[in-house]
């Protein structure tokens, strides 16, 4: 296999692998949906991130600790899945708590928000500008980050999955980095045509019904991945 054949192979495999629905997916849209575009986006590069953190540790030879020491994965599984049920119950708070009749217009699970009467809910919701805005997409950056980081099965996948692409004759770190680069790029160009499709029903997403459904059920599948990470003892 040339190097070339290997990059198109990759590809190909990877942007299958991106577009299957799954936790990254199902994090941005309901970001997209309740905090806005710019909190999706910094989550999806903040998922990003951690894919390409993960292509380099496992190029670097660490990821492949995770496949042969039970200890390890065991620690980073506990401390992942504690993560994501941490986070699916921050959003199913904040699906109870609000008020139904109040929209969201700012960051919903665990940001800022304001009551707003539901009569004025579908008209366009402004979004904060400024710090505000800045820190809450900080803060979906690192919950990006986190949500792969301390998922040991994503480490397990890149140090099984990526060799299958490295040709004979090439650098392996470099090379395995660069398949890294390419789905991490293919991640960010895919979150970004979801929260682009929720552009259009950005007033009707922002319901306060809609608002809360989606935070129950994206917590609760949060919750759900977290549960059958914990329960999970198998390696790779």
């Amino acid at each position: 296999m040339t190097p070339l054949e290997a990059l198109l192979a990759f590809s190909l495999a990877a942007g299958l692998l991106t577009l299957t629905p799954g936790l990254d997916t199902a994090l941005v849209l309901r970001t997209a949906a309740v905090d806005g575009a710019r909190a999706a986006m910094a989550a999806g590069v903040g998922i990003a991130a951690g894919c390409l953190a993960w292509g380099l540790l496992a190029a670097l030879g660490l990821g492949a600790v995770l496949a042969v020491s039970e200890i390890a994965y065991a620690v980073l599984r506990f401390a992942g899945a504690a993560y994501l049920i941490y986070l699916g119950a921050t959003m199913l708070r904040a699906a109870l708590r609000r008020p139904a009749g109040t929209a969201v217009t700012g960051e919903a699970a665990g940001g800022r928000e304001t009551a707003e009467p539901a009569a004025v809910a579908p008209t366009a919701v402004p979004h904060p500008t400024g710090p505000a805005a800045d820190g809450g997409a900080r803060r979906w950056f690192a919950r990006g980050v986190m949500t792969n980081l301390l998922n040991p099965k994503v480490g397990v996948f890149y140090v099984s999955f990526l060799p299958q692409f490295v040709p004979a004759g090439v650098d392996v770190v470099g090379f395995s980095v660069l398949l890294a680069a390419i789905h991490a790029a293919m991640g960010i160009a895919w979150f970004a045509a979801l929260t682009l499709a929720t552009r259009p029903l950005a007033a009707m997403l922002r319901r306060p019904a809609v608002t809360r459904g989606l935070d129950a059920a994206t917590g609760t599948a949060l919750i759900g991945f977290g549960v059958t990470l914990a329960l999970d003892r198998r390696l790779g």
